[in-house]
């Protein structure tokens, strides 16, 4: 009897302290300032927050300015609220061309020069399998072009492809090759679809000396090239290369921390993060409009970020809390993925990742949470979302590789556990579509209502997560259970 009072008491207490905490942050949440904020950074003046133009500096002032404001403070080693980034914005050449024996390769046909400077001459190839630092061990490479398969066996997301690409055009200068080709030869990726999206300027992380070789795909799909070399029937290659420029880009993280209350759990870091960018200016809609705005993706979850700064600065929770507003996500992850490569607090100090990202919504009465079902702190989440009438579901897209197509990927493959919290969808539908990378995200075709409880609920699932006395694992099995455990040790 004596043991049933006091579960009683227990379910009494933290259904008290939970109702306490929604109405606080409901009392707390300003909704007219958010939808002001919103609407700033999707402005028309923003011009679509494209990291390579100048506007973008109206957005990463705007949030440092109001995270200094609402009591955020700096991180140590950061230039004041930012975390500067060497970007480098390579255009296409005006003439790339490849001749290998019989075959020709052409710029933007079956060939894409994606980095690099110019160069023309001939040169000896050398395959290097999939390029790994293995492949790369003992090779003279001097003066010949490295051939390599695009990716790894295990490692073939679109951010995969081009981190791996840098690393591999680093190993390939070091061994003193002029140039690095891979193979693209992904069948379920179409590539006309490839060149469409990628015959054009690119933003990459400048990589000093590596980032000067000319980095090259080329279409492949039946490995032809491969076996070519391997029978000696390509042994050198023409490659004319000319026109290509390049220019510097200064990116900036947008990053700060506020204190955690309990003297002990202060020194582990709760990340609330998103991405800022979006696609800048692009093909006209039936209205003319040209700006993609990017309300939904990701005005939204910046939003959510700068609010969870002003509630957490006035009501700290026991574990410190980053918050990190990402650069260059549509240019392939590029501002996490820097921090995760430099990061300012060691990464076995982040316990949990709540990240947000998402193309939009369809359903109002449920929010997506990718990668649900995949950590201990799933539970801390849904409750947050239930406590604000909404329901928490698993992605339904996963043919769609979500989990590892936003900024969360970049720490989960570190260890760290991180979901992001999307808005509610059921599947990529018309709904979606219709305002996915498109002129027509803007605030006004948003339900504001849903919106701000999606920003409470933001708040209260990193607060439920902050003040666990639990630190959330990766469940057993997962892909990324062994990283966990080399970061924190095997808890």
């Amino acid at each position: 009897m004596k043991k049933s009072l006091i579960a009683l008491c227990l379910l009494f207490s933290v259904t008290f302290v939970a109702e306490a905490q929604k109405k606080k942050i409901d009392k707390k949440f300003d909704e007219i300032a958010a939808i002001a904020d919103l609407n700033y950074l999707t402005s028309d003046e923003l011009k679509g927050r494209d990291p390579s133009y100048p506007e973008m500096a109206m957005a990463y002032n705007y949030i440092a300015m109001h995270l200094e404001d609402a009591g955020a403070k700096p991180l140590p080693g950061a230039d004041g609220f930012f975390q500067n980034i060497p970007f480098r914005l390579s255009s296409p050449p005006s003439k790339g061309k490849i001749t290998i024996d019989d075959s020709i390769y052409s710029q933007g046909d079956n060939l894409l020069v994606l980095d690099g400077e110019s160069l023309s001459g001939t040169y000896e190839l050398v395959d290097v399998g999939f390029g790994t630092p293995e492949d790369f061990e003992g090779k003279d490479l001097t003066g010949k072009i490295a051939v390599s398969s695009v990716g790894a066996p295990d490692k073939m997301s679109p951010a995969e492809l081009f981190s791996l690409g840098s690393e591999k055009t680093a190993n390939a200068k070091k061994q003193g090759a002029v140039a690095l080709i891979e193979r693209f030869n992904i069948p379920s990726i179409p590539w006309q679809l490839i060149s469409n999206y990628l015959n054009r300027d690119q933003m990459g992380i400048d990589q000093g000396e590596s980032s000067k070789l000319p980095y090259i795909w080329v279409k492949d799909i039946s490995n032809a090239l491969p076996k070519k070399i391997a029978k000696g029937n390509a042994e050198s290659v023409v490659l004319q290369i000319e026109g290509k420029t390049n220019k510097p880009i200064e990116g900036k993280n947008v990053l700060a921390w506020i204190e955690g209350t309990d003297k002990t759990l202060k020194n582990e870091f709760v990340m609330l993060s998103a991405h800022y960018d979006h696609v800048g200016i692009g093909k006209p809609d039936a209205k003319g409009d040209s700006i993609y705005n990017g309300a939904r993706d990701n005005g939204i979850g910046t939003v959510a970020v700068m609010n969870a700064a002003k509630f957490f600065s006035e009501n700290p929770p026991k574990r410190s809390i980053l918050l990190a507003l990402w650069t260059a996500e549509e240019k392939g992850l590029l501002g996490s993925r820097y921090f995760a490569e430099n990061p300012l607090i060691p990464l076995n100090r982040i316990i949990y990742n709540l990240n947000i990202d998402g193309a939009g919504y369809n359903d109002t009465s449920i929010i997506t949470v990718i990668g649900l079902g995949r950590t201990s702190g799933d539970g801390l989440v849904i409750e947050a979302v239930e406590d604000f009438g909404l329901r928490a579901v698993e992605d339904p897209a996963p043919e769609q590789g979500l989990y590892d197509r936003s900024d969360n990927v970049n720490f989960a493959k570190e260890g760290i556990p991180a979901p992001t919290f999307s808005l509610g969808f059921t599947a990529f539908d018309d709904e979606i579509n219709k305002y996915y990378h498109k002129p027509g995200d803007e605030v006004g075709s948003l339900d504001l209502d849903y919106v701000t409880l999606y920003w409470k609920s933001y708040i209260l699932a990193a607060q439920n997560i902050a003040n666990s006395a639990e630190q959330p694992i990766w469940v057993a099995g997962d892909k990324y259970e062994e990283a966990g455990k080399a970061l924190y040790g095997d808890k």
